[in-house]
């Protein structure tokens, strides 16, 4: 009995400490490893349902306790919640099958126990009766959602275990940790082989695959994948995409053309796949797209006319490819667009760390460094170690140990100079676009900076531009595919959960068939007003807002309100010490819910708004400051403070102070004379902010290690070193300054 109580007594310590029973010997033997894992996964799941762990939403809750049922093999229950997990996101298209591998696992090994059959004859015809119950545009998507990797997936397990070594109890954020990473290994070691295989083989049955080489005028050699659909005899349009993630998703790209009834044509840059080319990302698309598409508009299974799409990197090569406008491109659907030099690898001038991770990223190998890409702590560890050490950020890549003559290049430019502007349109180049355009980015796409950079400038400079653009609450993979339930842990509005892929195949349809315009695309401009529940349609990027309130950086308490000029000259001074390196981040509380990072920033809040207000637009205005340095990047966020005392991010903008007035021209501030800093190329969004509700704006200084820091010397940023800092940055921010922020009005 005394036995007993103990044991119990154990289990509520354990249980009190999230202290969970995991024997040491799982961690070498892969018998007791197999038998202990269940058990973990069944102590793990009442833990992730309790009021302390519970994930905020329903996706994440779902998403981690379906991987722990199917660890416990109760397989029954965890495709019960693959499909309420699935019902989670728009139905028309993959989001909810990118669990596919695990859905496959689990009827797989369901009917091997019910039937008694071998894993691999249940694994058949599993994947048999999924694919059949697919609609024939989301059969292009199955390649991706199962290509787990094994090798990667089999180190994090070995690393998770590691970390148990010596131990007999395991907490509660390792043990699911554990148990994920031990499902991924299961789960694709078990089936990947095997359905790759499958596919392989219906692939054959549905379309005709070929990948071949094509030799440029200078030499050069590209590798392009062609799909079609085996049924479609006759020459049809061409969908062409230059893409510089050679892989698997070249597939993927060709297949979903051809399932639309196109012909797919895939072309990786120079250096990927089975070039010996040099790998120059972004500096020669436009030359070399201009003879793919001569070549691909002359092939037998093609009717002469051709258009792109594709997002990011594959977005920026749209635009390459209208620097040389070819007769035969007829349209592009440019998503999520890189704006070179503009959004990337700089973002208003102020280059980003992030730069040397995708550098590696695409040139470490002939495809894509799948594996080093992901490994956020390695990347986060060098940042870090740059950040810490002080010294220029020209020396990033040496610290990451695999010098970068592409990243050291790439700072060379800090200004919008010739070096970005020969490899997209510029100016007056815009004027000679005249083929119809469909823009696709969202409110929380990393490149909306640089797609509405395209969309702007086409317009500027052809008044008569068939340009049409569509904007949501949507992230940078969001506003390429799909529109998911949940945006950063909220849920969008029904009405934009579209499919991206349809309204781009509907756009072909219309300008390469002389099908019906998509019914979305009204005006020019056509956005979703978050909270509403409803689109809008407008007929320029200006006319999304109907008016416009300024909110002056000045204390309520010397004022009634933020919203009205302040009526004594006045300013808040902010020191920044750039030499600190182990400053501790500061938190704006706003409710026992919720609290904001404002490092190196001031707040500025609003008084609680009495009616409703649709923010549509992105912020504008300017900073009048003045520092004892000849320069400084500034940092913006506007918040809204929700009447649940719950935050939500509007819109963000940060600029190097001496390229605000001109991208192209550094003009360095006067120390202690007052100077303007104008707020442009800042994040659009539109959204209806309730009645109770807050404006919340920070402003400071953009120092941490996602950026450069600017030390302010004058100098280029780039070879600047802490010893450059001298005595801290101090700002005077006068009260005259504002965001003006948009307002819709119907």
């Amino acid at each position: 009995m005394k036995f007993k109580i103990l044991l119990a007594l154990i289990f509520v310590n354990l249980a009190q400490a999230q202290k969970l029973y995991f024997p040491q010997t799982a961690v070498t033997d892969s018998l007791i490893l197999e038998k202990q894992m269940p058990a973990l996964a069944s102590q793990v799941i009442p833990l992730l349902q309790s009021e302390k762990n519970k994930p905020k939403n329903d996706v994440d809750l779902s998403d981690a306790l379906f991987r722990l049922q199917i660890v416990t093999k109760d397989y029954k229950k965890s495709l019960i919640t693959l499909s309420e997990n699935r019902n989670q996101f728009a139905d028309h298209n993959m989001a909810g099958y990118r669990f596919l591998g695990y859905e496959l696992y689990s009827m797989a090994k369901l009917a091997e126990a019910e039937r008694k059959i071998s894993f691999p004859k249940a694994l058949q015809a599993a994947f048999n009766k999924k694919y059949e119950s697919l609609p024939d545009k989301l059969i292009p998507r199955i390649g991706l959602a199962v290509d787990g990797n094994v090798i990667e997936s089999r180190k994090q397990l070995k690393k998770a275990l590691e970390k148990q070594k010596g131990k007999d109890s395991i907490d509660y954020r390792s043990a699911l940790a554990l148990c994920k990473s031990y499902l991924n290994y299961k789960t694709y070691s078990g089936i990947k082989p095997q359905v790759m295989q499958l596919l392989a083989s219906k692939d054959q049955e549905k379309f005709i695959m070929e990948t071949k080489d094509l030799k440029t005028k200078n030499g050069n050699t590209l590798t392009i994948t062609i799909v079609r659909k085996k049924e479609n005899k006759s020459p049809l349009p061409v969908i062409f995409t230059s893409n510089i993630y050679a892989g698997p998703i070249d597939d993927f790209f060709g297949k979903r053309a051809a399932v639309y009834n196109y012909v797919g044509a895939v072309v990786n840059t120079r250096g990927k796949r089975n070039s010996n080319d040099e790998n120059d990302p972004f500096e020669h698309e436009s030359q070399d797209i201009y003879e793919v598409i001569d070549w691909v508009s002359k092939q037998p299974w093609s009717n002469g006319k051709v258009g792109m799409i594709g997002g990011s990197y594959l977005g920026f090569s749209q635009w390459a490819a209208v620097k040389k406008l070819h007769p035969a491109l007829k349209t592009i659907v440019p998503q999520v667009a890189v704006g070179i030099g503009i959004d990337y690898p700089a973002q208003n001038n102020i280059f980003m760390s992030y730069m040397l991770q995708w550098i590696q990223y695409v040139t470490n190998n002939k495809f894509t460094d799948e594996a080093d890409f992901a490994n956020a702590a390695k990347w986060d560890s060098i940042n870090t170690k740059w950040y810490k050490s002080g010294k220029a950020f020209r020396s990033l890549d040496t610290i990451s140990g695999k010098p970068s003559k592409i990243f050291q290049r790439w700072l060379d430019h800090p200004g919008y100079d010739q070096y970005w502007q020969k490899m997209v349109p510029y100016k007056e180049d815009f004027s000679k676009i005249n083929i119809p355009i469909l823009t696709t980015t969202g409110y929380y796409d990393d490149d909306q900076i640089g797609a509405l950079y395209y969309f702007k400038k086409h317009h500027q400079y052809n008044k008569n531009a068939n340009h049409y653009l569509v904007i949501g609450p949507y992230n940078h993979g969001g506003a390429q595919s799909f529109g998911f339930t949940y945006l950063n842990g909220n849920p969008i509005d029904p009405v934009a959960r579209i499919s991206i892929d349809d309204l781009a195949f509907s756009w072909f349809d219309y300008i390469l068939k002389d099908g019906k315009k998509p019914d979305i695309l009204k005006d020019k401009i056509n956005f979703q007003v978050m909270n509403t529940n409803t689109w809008k349609h407008v007929p320029d990027l200006g006319k999304m807002h109907t008016s416009t309130l300024k909110f002056y950086l000045q204390d309520r308490k010397n004022a009634a309100s933020v919203f009205n000029k302040p009526g004594t000259p006045n300013f808040t001074t902010q020191t920044a010490d750039l030499k600190n390196r182990d400053q501790k981040d500061i938190y704006y509380k706003i409710s026992k819910k919720d609290s904001i990072k404002m490092t190196g920033s001031l707040a500025f809040e609003s008084e609680v708004l009495d009616k409703d207000m649709i923010i549509s637009g992105n912020l504008t205005g300017v900073f009048n400051v003045s520092i004892n340095k000849k320069d400084f990047d500034t940092d913006t966020s506007l918040y809204q403070v929700q009447p649940d005392g719950k935050s939500f991010l509007l819109s963000t903008h940060i600029v190097r102070a001496s390229y605000a007035k001109n991208n192209e021209v550094r003009q360095l501030l006067k120390p202690g004379a007052m100077e303007q800093i104008p707020v442009d190329n800042s994040y659009f969004i539109s959204k209806k902010i309730e009645k109770g509700s807050k404006l919340l704006l920070l402003v400071g200084v953009n120092k941490n290690p996602n950026w450069q820091i600017n030390y302010g010397t004058g100098k280029d940023v780039s070879d600047e070193t802490v010893q450059d800092a001298g005595e801290p940055l101090e700002i005077k921010w006068y009260n005259d300054s504002y965001v003006e922020i948009p307002v819709y009005k119907d």
